[in-house]
């Protein structure tokens, strides 16, 4: 069988995965985010291969897949991160409101094989996420219960702010942290997976 590293440390990835029933290791590198790229998609297909690429595996290893992913908010073109501290918080969440926004994940995966060669799959999802008008006590309530100070774009769609969303278009699980969906189907297609696992 295939061996599958996680190249992430985030609790929302590892249960994503766990949930569909893939068994798995956790390896994290740091790596550093600061990227340039023309569009939000480049962005986080860029950063889910530095993270994969991070992560180099140990020989004897192979056949071992290792799957780098990254996660960001967009509005307008603006990419938004974690929240530096509570105040950059309620300023994001000013900015969502009222309107919908893009939440894009990229995803590497690399494959190691016995023969000592390497496959590179890299790919991103996009899903709209549109947010319900908050008033500023709203805000200042979500953000007093530190669910945002984690988050790309300063909310989780599975907490407390769900309250506040309308409806999504697109991928729900790519808007929590990686879109297992298509990560099942992209593995399935790779030559060297054990499709038993």
């Amino acid at each position: 069988m295939k061996k599958l590293i996680l190249a992430s440390s985030s609790p929302r990835r590892r249960e994503l995965l766990g949930q569909i029933g893939l068994e798995f290791e956790i390896r994290t590198a740091d790596v550093d985010e600061h990227v340039a790229a023309s569009s939000p998609e480049e962005l986080v297909r860029k950063l889910s291969h530095l993270k994969a690429s991070a992560i180099r595996p140990e020989a004897g290893e192979a056949p071992v897949t290792v799957l780098g992913a990254d996660t960001i908010v967009a509005v307008d073109g603006t990419v938004l991160g974690k929240p530096a501290d509570p105040e950059d918080a309620k300023r994001m969440l000013r900015l969502l409101q009222g309107r919908s926004h893009e939440v894009y994940t990229g995803v590497t995966l690399l494959s190691y094989l016995t023969d000592g060669s390497c496959t590179c799959n890299t790919f991103a999802e996009e899903t709209k996420v549109f947010f319900a008008p908050m008033t500023e006590a709203e805000i200042e309530t979500y953000v007093a219960t530190g669910d945002p100070l984690d988050k790309a774009g300063a909310y989780g769609i599975q907490g407390f702010c769900a309250r506040y969303i309308t409806h999504i278009e697109g991928d729900y699980n790519n808007v929590v942290g990686l879109p297992v969906g298509r990560v099942y189907r992209e593995l399935k297609k790779e030559r060297a997976w054990d499709a038993e696992f």
